[in-house]
């Protein structure tokens, strides 16, 4: 057909007159393959255990294994035989940041005694800072011309106290409380007595049996308020505070005997002093 003809004549002058000239035929070669780089970091040579240092290790780990298991096996041990034999074996909790006693009135006292046990606790606290606050009280007087022995016998005072109110008084209301017992119980009211005493005492501080303001009682603090406002007004904030545990300590003892009365723990002391005296006489 001449259409077709003319077609095909004009279709290569068509190209040119596009592209500016002729268009070679399209190849079938591939883009080539960029070549290596490098990653930019180093391989880590790490090197590892020789067969000989792990059966070494693991030689340890079986030693620490076994003593271990020996020492577990050693600590059951004693705790049966402290069980068959009645003791009971307390961790020490208390303080947190240093622990030196047995102490969780949350989980060994019935929930109905816990408020006295607490209160029993705040006038344990309570002895502990009087006693503290009045080494403080007595330094000050000390610096200020007292004499050093004012000093050393509010240390007396100090580490005698603490550690006698605790043992003394209140663990055995605690052990009463936990477990009790009638002779716990008059055995507490026969030394708190004692420490309330001991606390009306330090409030007025006579000038007996020791002859000086080792006290920071309200005699003592008339007495050095004169001298050195300072001293006076520390040893007024040391009679403040006896004065308090006086009043918290008596508050203790009355709550605490109104349940002894109540819950016939009395009658019961009574018969047991009387059984013990009669083994006695026997």
């Amino acid at each position: 057909c001449v259409c077709m003809q003319d077609a095909a004549i004009l279709a290569p002058t068509t190209r040119h007159f596009f592209w500016g000239g002729s268009v070679p035929p399209a190849s079938n070669s591939r883009l080539s393959p960029l070549s290596h780089e490098p990653a930019g970091f180093y391989n880590v040579d790490i090197p590892m255990d020789s067969t000989k240092d792990v059966k070494k290790k693991e030689k340890e780990l079986q030693a620490m294994e076994a003593e271990l298991n020996k020492r577990e096996k050693e600590l059951k041990r004693k705790e049966e035989a402290a069980s068959r034999a009645g003791i009971v074996i307390e961790d020490k909790n208390w303080p947190p940041f240093f622990p030196l006693i047995h102490h969780n009135i949350s989980n060994e006292i019935p929930i109905h005694l816990q408020k006295m046990q607490y209160l029993a606790f705040s006038s344990f606290l309570g002895i502990a800072l009087c006693l503290f606050f009045n080494i403080i009280a007595t330094t000050t007087a000390w610096i200020k011309g007292e004499g050093v022995m004012v000093w050393l016998l509010a240390i007396i005072y100090f580490i005698s106290g603490v550690p006698g109110a605790y043992v003394l008084w209140y663990r055995p209301l605690y052990n009463a409380m936990r477990t009790e017992s009638a002779l716990k119980f008059g055995w507490f009211f026969l030394f708190y007595m004692i420490h309330i005493i001991f606390c009306v005492w330090s409030a007025v501080s006579p000038p007996f049996p020791f002859k000086g303001n080792s006290l920071t009682g309200i005699l003592p603090a008339i007495d050095v308020i004169t001298k050195s406002l300072i001293v006076g007004i520390f040893y007024f904030v040391g009679f403040g505070l006896f004065c308090l545990e006086s009043l918290l300590s008596i508050g203790v003892i009355q709550q605490v005997y109104m349940y002894f009365r109540g819950s016939g723990k009395s009658q019961e002391l009574k018969q047991q002093a009387a059984r013990g005296a009669l083994s006695s006489a026997f």
